[in-house]
């Protein structure tokens, strides 16, 4: 019981620092639509969304009791209007990166804080139990999240990065195949691995052995 209720609270966190950071940097460069929209907010309440929030609920939960399922599922998202950035590519981007880099930044002090517990043993363990799967989900999170596809940040972080007539050819076939693209990468192939995972799972593996060393869950 302990250890699902560690991972549905991971899950909370994860997905909520997450938007939030999407609001926050909309925000600061000049556009408070998410803001007034309420979404500058660390209730996780405001960012759910009733069908993807709840997908993604329901399997990381599945996962956690040791169901074999791929967690797919999204946060109701951060709305921000273009025509209030000073440069609409470029900042973008920069919103959309806030996401990923807030969950790593929060699993990176999450790490340090585990690390400077281990001079109280019971107080580590205590705290582990908590923490181990915090910073997993929120380095699983920021990784796909940076995958150069819409919908994920990526595909925007992606977008900003190219020259602006490449950008714009590139947003369009993203917007009009992305999802699809997506759906094929995510769902097992024939040799039951997820593409997308098949590629992803070495990075997060190494981010975490750096993070939680000796962690059994990796």
């Amino acid at each position: 019981m302990i250890t699902l209720i560690s991972w549905i609270l991971a899950f909370v966190v994860a997905i909520t620092i997450h938007e939030t950071a999407h609001a926050w940097m909309a925000d600061k460069l000049g556009d408070p639509t998410a803001r007034l929209m309420g979404r500058l907010s660390l209730n996780p309440l405001v960012h759910y969304d009733r069908v993807g929030t709840t997908l993604l609920l329901v399997l990381v939960v599945m996962r956690a009791i040791g169901i074999p399922v791929i967690p797919f599922g999204w946060a109701k998202p951060v709305v921000f209007d273009p025509y209030n950035l000073k440069n609409p590519r470029r900042d973008s981007a920069l919103i959309s990166l806030a996401g990923p880099a807030s969950n790593l930044l929060l699993a990176i002090v999450l790490s340090i804080a585990l690390r400077l517990s281990a001079v109280a043993p019971f107080t580590s363990l205590t705290l582990s139990l908590f923490i181990y799967p915090i910073i997993m989900l929120n380095v699983v999170l920021a990784i796909f999240n940076l995958v150069p596809i819409h919908p994920l940040d990526g595909g925007k972080i992606f977008i900003g990065l190219l020259p602006a007539r490449e950008a714009a050819d590139a947003d369009v076939f993203l917007r009009r195949y992305g999802f699809i693209i997506l759906l094929f990468l995510i769902f097992p192939t024939f040799s039951g691995t997820s593409p997308i995972f098949f590629v992803l799972s070495p990075v997060i593996d190494f981010i975490l052995g750096i993070l939680i060393p000796g962690n059994p869950l990796v």
